[in-house]
């Protein structure tokens, strides 16, 4: 009778075993999988960022519709596949699961756009494809040393930038500068940039597409207890920018400059990049309203002097929306986060900076090889059918 209970005790232990380890199976599956779908849905939001809302945001140039948004297309297409082609071959940093590569290579692919904001209007097509080609390498070079160790120059994780304030926002605004700087010409300069109503409409839609989903791109890759402060962080910063636009469009120009509204709105998302998952909300909102501040300063303020200064033109302003607030973000880490190693965040800046303008000077020096842009801002040179 004993040698019964003692089988049957057996049995009964191992069938509880069985089912503890399958219950534990199965939740790691589960959460896996929710993971894997939390991730999806961001790398889409972020994708309609990158060819709606970057997109449209760029048609503001009057007959330079199609163009834009033919480039973005081209911009993103060959940007995506590049950035997991070198990624594979591991001499750009570990591999990545598949969905969080891509999520990498998007936000290559944004910092690539905002460097062909800066040039808009200029390039022939086919040179839109060859800065692809050209950004993505060097913008992957400088990911791999600020964000992780390469050359053993700065300790992985010690540069806070969840967001990309300073690795996708600045850099890709200074890379732009940098193409621009050894392009413009005399041509271009004198040259209007031509906006009207239904231009400036389909950039403000283009600029509140990107305000919808920013809080996916800054939140994209953070832990799910992490993901609810973030995405109310960068709503209330991209709030006070918004805010701080309005304020200062109409103080500095004495009227609303739809421009103004449809870029430095989105300063705050920029700058709390950085930020994004240690701020305070009021820190938050602080960084937003100083943001947009920044921004519309820029914009109404030292646009022309840096285009009488440096001799270039910056199309989409992307010094204003994407390189002061972007430094900005970068640098309003040093007194909000406790313990920050201030060499690593400063020595993170000053690298993205130098690597940004130098790519971008030869990147500059090479596109023109290819030819140049008859008729600068306009679509007929190479769309049937355009005015």
């Amino acid at each position: 009778m004993k040698y019964k209970q003692i089988i049957l005790l057996s049995v009964v232990f191992l069938m509880f075993s069985s089912l503890k380890v399958f219950s534990q199976e199965t939740s790691s599956v589960n959460i896996t999988s929710f993971l894997d779908e939390v991730h999806y849905n961001r790398a889409i939001n972020i994708m309609a960022m990158l060819l709606i809302g970057f997109g449209f945001l760029m048609v503001f140039v009057r007959k330079y519709g199609r163009s834009a948004l033919t480039a973005t297309f081209l911009l993103v297409s060959i940007s995506l596949p590049l950035y997991f082609l070198i990624k594979s071959t591991g001499i750009a940093g570990h591999e990545s699961e598949e969905i969080t590569k891509l999520i990498l290579a998007e936000f290559g692919a944004a910092s690539l756009l905002i460097a062909a904001g800066a040039v808009l209007g200029r390039l022939k097509m086919p040179q839109y494809l060859l800065l692809g080609l050209l950004f993505i390498p060097f913008y992957m070079l400088n990911e791999w040393i600020v964000l992780d160790n390469g050359f053993g120059f700065i300790p992985k994780g010690s540069v806070v930038d969840t967001g990309g304030s300073i690795v996708i926002h600045a850099f890709g605004a200074i890379f732009g500068l940098g193409v621009a700087l050894t392009m413009t010409t005399k041509q271009e300069f004198q040259k209007t940039i031509e906006a009207d109503a239904t231009s400036d409409r389909y950039s403000m839609l283009g600029s509140m597409m990107l305000w919808i989903f920013w809080p996916s791109f800054c939140a994209a890759l953070v832990t799910p207890e992490e993901m609810p402060h973030t995405v109310v962080n960068v709503i209330l910063a991209l709030c006070g920018s918004t805010l701080a636009t309005y304020l200062f469009s109409v103080s500095l120009r004495k009227k609303i400059s739809i421009a103004d509204i449809a870029n430095a709105a989105l300063a705050g998302g920029v700058a709390i990049g950085s930020t994004c998952v240690l701020a305070s909300h009021t820190m938050a909102i602080i960084i937003g309203v100083l943001a947009g501040g920044l921004s519309t300063f820029g914009f109404a303020v030292i646009q022309s002097k840096q285009q009488k200064w440096m001799k270039i033109i910056d199309t989409c302003g992307v010094t204003n929306l994407h390189g002061l607030p972007g430094l900005f973000g970068g640098l309003a880490a040093l007194p909000l986060i406790k313990d920050i190693n201030i060499s690593s965040q400063l020595l993170g800046i000053g690298i993205t900076v130098a690597v940004a303008f130098i790519a971008g000077i030869i990147t500059g020096k090479i596109l023109p090889i290819f030819g140049r842009k008859k008729e600068a801002y306009e679509d007929a040179e190479e769309f049937l059918d355009a005015e």
